[in-house]
């Protein structure tokens, strides 16, 4: 596959290229493609850099050569039609993809071979703009310590943005409703402990200075930054899975294109043995009915 453009300036900041972030996806595929394979995907392009409008791609072009695998997702709507989307399997195919001006890798956390059963539970911590770093934390610990008390085991990635994902693999026999519906439940309880800090209102302008407890990855066809995908920010920062006694000393930008190597360098993969811990929501719902009625 030829690379096309390499030089072109993606990063104007940092005079990153689109040579540099394709060779990036090169390098990093062998971590990054567990967390991807068997997920629909979508992919966020900036062709002509950040500076640019970027946009979202779901469906697959028909220009697209064949051995790109994607895969048929109904859409769930009156009416709804049949997308194909992106599915990427191999360092070929993630090469091609960023080739193509694609800089995150937005996941389901469901696989393509059951959709409607989750394989992941997403709390997403979004602060309010100027929030406390410490705050931030202090809500992540928060987070894990209701999914251990459920009996999930709560993995840490920072967004690459401004806050943190914390994830829960589940064994998927719980549909998206159900996973959902927990979901919430965790984020109003944490709340209603939390609330001066925390909140699950969805309105911005109802959020005041609290951090946003949002679930709302916990639905079909929604999606979240996969892990070791670049974001479209200043410093070219990477969504990077961390290990929870990194989350005091580790900021949510602090990874990027340039540094992220000499960490794997360092360390492997904190996500590297995930799903080995799916859980099931049978047991987490009923410890978590006992934590809401301690709450009332």
């Amino acid at each position: 596959m030829a690379l096309t453009h390499p030089d072109r300036v993606l990063f104007p900041d940092e005079g990153i290229t689109k040579g540099q972030v394709v060779r990036y996806y090169a390098r990093i595929a062998a971590v990054m493609l567990p967390h991807l394979r068997g997920r629909p995907l979508t992919l966020q392009r900036f062709p002509e850099g950040i500076a640019g409008s970027g946009f979202f791609m779901k469906d697959a072009p028909d220009h697209f050569p064949d051995w790109i695998r994607t895969a048929e997702v109904p859409r769930r709507s009156k009416g709804g039609r049949i997308h194909q989307v992106f599915l990427c399997e191999d360092p070929a195919g993630l090469v091609y993809l960023a080739n193509q001006g694609t800089l995150t890798f937005h996941v389901w956390p469901a696989r393509a071979d059951d959709l409607d059963h989750p394989d992941l539970l997403v709390l997403d911590l979004d602060p309010p703009q100027g929030g406390r770093l410490g705050a931030l934390r202090d809500a992540a610990r928060a987070v894990r310590a209701v999914l251990r008390d459920l009996g999930l085991v709560p993995y840490l990635q920072t967004t690459g943005s401004r806050g943190y994902h914390v994830v829960a693999p589940l064994d998927r026999s719980a549909d998206f409703d159900r996973t959902h519906a927990l979901a919430r439940r965790v984020a109003d309880l944490l709340a209603r402990r939390h609330p001066d800090q925390l909140t699950t209102a969805q309105r911005k302008d109802r959020r005041g200075h609290r951090l946003f407890l949002d679930t709302n990855r916990n639905a079909y066809a929604q999606t979240f930054a996969a892990p070791y995908s670049l974001r479209p920010r200043p410093g070219a920062p990477v969504a990077t899975p961390l290990d929870w006694d990194e989350l005091g000393r580790v900021e949510p930008g602090r990874y990027t294109l340039t540094n992220l190597f000499r960490r794997l360098g360092q360390k492997d993969d904190p996500w590297g043995d995930l799903h080995q811990h799916g859980r099931g929501l049978g047991d987490a719902e009923d410890r978590l009915a006992v934590l809401e009625r301690d709450a009332s």
